[in-house]
């Protein structure tokens, strides 16, 4: 859920889509920009042109050729290039005969990002490597605002030209003041039997529900039953590692600045459909140290957000899945949102999609055994919307905690906040709260704009950044009244 740079094209740009956090524009870049006449400009040029081709054997000749110490594959770099459409260049910003730092442009959406070269001094000018990183738009291309209709044209626009590229699939709400003034659903629940998206289907929500669990940690601490300063061995005093128990604070964690590290990875992957309760996780990791100094840096962290439903177990005697759906799902009027198991039959419920080597092929054999309170389980875009309106309208709990849990607290790499189980952003001058998910197959995002009224929930069963890109593109261009 971070921006970072990698040597591997693909894997920063999911993780940049993933963040939900990057300001872009729909200005296209300047055509009189240049490239200077270096060796790492004409690599970069080269490397563009064939990238932009979308060719397969163009790309896989490139590679070959002009970049020896490349480490990925050619599935990897044509997932990247399908994902973003290509890029323009827009302008220079650093530039050596060995290096190159630019700005460019998806083709296929509002996405600015910085793409740095680095080349061998001697002829043939090897590259030595090729960093992407989303960035926020560039001050000097103006960010234009729509009139709702306008922009409610222009989302449609894109949505039905998204749909027949087969770049998205999912529901789209908008709405102002509480009221959709656009719901659609697009794509296929199930490509095999021809199932239609509808607006009351159930999709994946990754991530997002890191926000249900931080609202049921600060409903227990508005009654009193949790104190956010006090570390979580005060509430799970039996937890393995002494270190974490007594140096972790609750705050840490509904903020990611504890160092509790991540769920995903080999333990993961082995013991995926073991883990069928948070106290199944807590076993498996909980003997590992800090990663970090508690407190002293934001680092994303799914096994915080899994500790926190371990304490929300043990403070209000319920299972965590009971919790939130008799605390937080039932007075928001949210009655399609849920983490049943996979194996268990759910009416309604997507199947997702990812496309690991060019073919849409269903996400099963990457799911957890159910959804945890770090992410997963299923929702709507109107039961998304219900939890909105619930949140604005105190149903869950009083004025200053709904502004404890969504005010940001941490700055983040992305560019904005972290709040409580909350990003904290300004797009354009509007301020928006919310929380995106992502994993193959399922991409997702909630904004809730309190000054402009509106409210953005979009989910999709296909891969990131499928969601992301169309909460941004309305987000972007939506009246800041």
């Amino acid at each position: 859920m971070r921006i970072m740079k990698t040597k591997t094209l693909v894997v920063a740009w999911l993780a940049a889509a993933l963040a939900a956090a990057t300001l872009v524009s729909q200005a296209r870049p300047q055509a009189s920009a240049q490239l200077p006449d270096t060796p790492a400009a004409h690599q970069f040029s080269a490397w563009l042109t064939a990238f932009n081709s979308g060719d397969r054997a163009t790309l896989s000749q490139f590679l070959e050729k002009n970049y020896p110490a490349y480490r990925g594959t050619i599935d990897r770099e044509m997932q990247f290039r399908n994902m973003t459409g290509g890029f323009e260049f827009v302008k220079t910003e650093d530039s050596t005969p060995t290096r190159l730092s630019a700005t460019v442009k998806e083709r296929d959406s509002d996405q600015f990002a910085h793409i740095d070269i680095e080349v061998e001094p001697a002829d043939p000018h090897h590259i030595l490597r090729i960093d992407a990183r989303a960035i926020a738009r560039p001050a000097d291309i103006p960010l234009p605002r729509m009139s709702e209709s306008d922009a409610l044209a222009a989302l449609r626009t894109k949505l039905d030209h998204d749909v027949a590229a087969d770049k998205f699939s999912g529901a789209v709400l908008v709405a102002k003041n509480d009221k959709p003034v656009f719901a659609e659903a697009y794509g296929l629940a199930d490509r095999e039997k021809k199932i239609p998206n509808k607006l009351d289907t159930r999709f994946r929500i990754g991530s997002m529900n890191k926000m249900f669990t931080a609202t049921s940690v600060l409903q227990l601490a508005q009654a009193t039953k949790i104190n956010l300063s006090d570390p979580l061995g005060k509430y799970l005093p039996d937890y393995p590692n002494k270190e974490i128990a007594s140096k972790v604070t609750i705050h840490e964690l509904l903020t990611h600045t504890g160092g509790t590290g991540d769920i995903f990875g080999p333990e993961f992957d082995a013991h995926r459909l073991d883990l069928r309760t948070l106290g199944d996780y807590v076993k498996l990791y909980g003997t590992r140290a800090p990663q970090f100094a508690p407190g002293s840096r934001w680092e994303y962290s799914n096994y915080g957000f899994i500790l926190l439903g371990a304490i929300i177990e043990k403070v209000s005697g319920e299972s965590y899945y009971d919790y939130v759906r008799d605390h937080v799902y039932k007075p928001a009027g949210m009655t399609s949102t849920a983490s049943e198991p996979e194996s268990e039959a759910v009416a309604g419920r997507s199947i997702g999609y990812m496309k690991p080597e060019g073919t849409w092929t269903p996400n099963t054999d990457t799911l957890p055994y159910r959804g945890t309170s770090a992410g997963g389980g299923y929702s709507t875009v109107e039961d998304l919307l219900r939890f909105a309106n619930a949140l604005e309208n105190h149903k869950l709990f009083d004025a200053h905690y709904t502004d404890l849990l969504t005010t940001g607290k941490v700055d983040t790499p992305m560019g904005g906040k972290y709040a409580y189980g909350f990003e904290d952003r300004v797009l354009g001058g509007i301020r928006c709260f919310g929380h995106g998910g992502g994993a193959p197959g399922m991409n997702g995002d909630l904004q809730i704009c309190p000054r402009s009224g509106y409210t953005i929930a979009v989910l999709a069963n296909m891969d990131p950044p499928a969601a992301q890109r169309v909460s941004d593109f309305i987000l972007n261009r939506l009246s800041e009244k």
